[in-house]
């Protein structure tokens, strides 16, 4: 098992300051590194263990940043747009690479982060060579809606809204507001990842849990499409970096493995 140092960045933004962290193996076998896209309440805490595990399987580099708003970096006070997700790609992960002269990467993205991933993949061709989508949602579902509806009520218990607040600070609310009243907003209704898909051309793996309270297997269906590889994990929920970390990195260790174009 290689050793792993981490280490944390701060990257200048036209929006205010981003934090990221880097677990780099001590003798990484690939100068590929792999930019995790967190879900709409995450950041780069709430991966937990998973990068770390990540790193240490793959060995190669992981990278973790907190979206502007999340986290550790910069409050923000907007509503988001309805292509938020292709935006976050499009304005946010060239940053990143910028600010550290990464020339090429693999995106794994959990649940909105997904689709983040798919549109670094299909909008940076020359630069993303891979694309990991983790309980991502392809288009907007009645379940979709139905889980955020229970959450909703959910976070009107002070507990857990200090549970959000343990990882955002004083931007917890912002965070939650943006996940529930962009997703259940009329105008976002007929939001999906179409686009995306037509414009990926590169190696893609979708992972999806049987139980999935946000997404049914309608989502990694469409989205792993004819040319993407799909495996879905049996019993576990919305949730595999936490509910199944080691077979999440299993599954990803053996694509990446077997895809010749980002196993370099």
């Amino acid at each position: 098992m290689p050793e792993i140092s981490e280490k944390e960045h701060w990257i200048e933004s036209p929006g205010g300051r981003l934090f990221a962290k880097f677990w780099t193996p001590h003798e990484a076998a690939s100068s590929m590194p792999l930019i995790l896209l967190h879900d709409s309440l995450g950041c780069v805490a709430l991966w937990r263990q998973f990068p770390h595990l990540l790193a240490a399987a793959l060995n190669r580099q992981v990278i973790a940043y907190d979206r502007l708003g999340f986290g550790r970096s910069d409050r923000r006070n907007d509503i988001l747009s309805r292509d938020f997700v292709a935006a976050e790609a499009k304005q946010y992960v060239p940053l990143l690479c910028e600010h550290f002269s990464i020339n090429e990467f693999i995106a794994c993205g959990h649940s909105v982060g997904g689709g983040m991933a798919v549109w670094a993949g299909a909008s940076l061709p020359q630069q993303c060579k891979g694309v990991i989508t983790i309980a991502a949602q392809a288009f907007v579902e009645d379940r979709t809606l139905a889980g955020i509806r229970v959450a909703q009520k959910e976070f009107q218990a002070s507990e857990s809204m200090n549970r959000l607040a343990r990882y955002h600070g004083d931007k917890a609310e912002w965070v939650l507001h943006a996940w529930i009243d962009t997703w259940l907003a009329p105008a976002f209704a007929d939001w999906s990842l179409d686009a995306g898909f037509r414009a990926l051309r590169c190696p893609q793996l979708t992972i999806h849990g049987e139980h999935d309270e946000f997404g049914s297997l309608e989502h990694p269906r469409r989205i792993a499409g004819t040319h993407g590889e799909c495996c879905i994990l049996p019993g576990i929920g919305h949730n595999p970096h936490r509910e199944c970390p080691e077979l999440l990195v299993e599954v990803i260790e053996r694509w990446l493995s077997s895809s010749r174009s980002v196993s370099a």
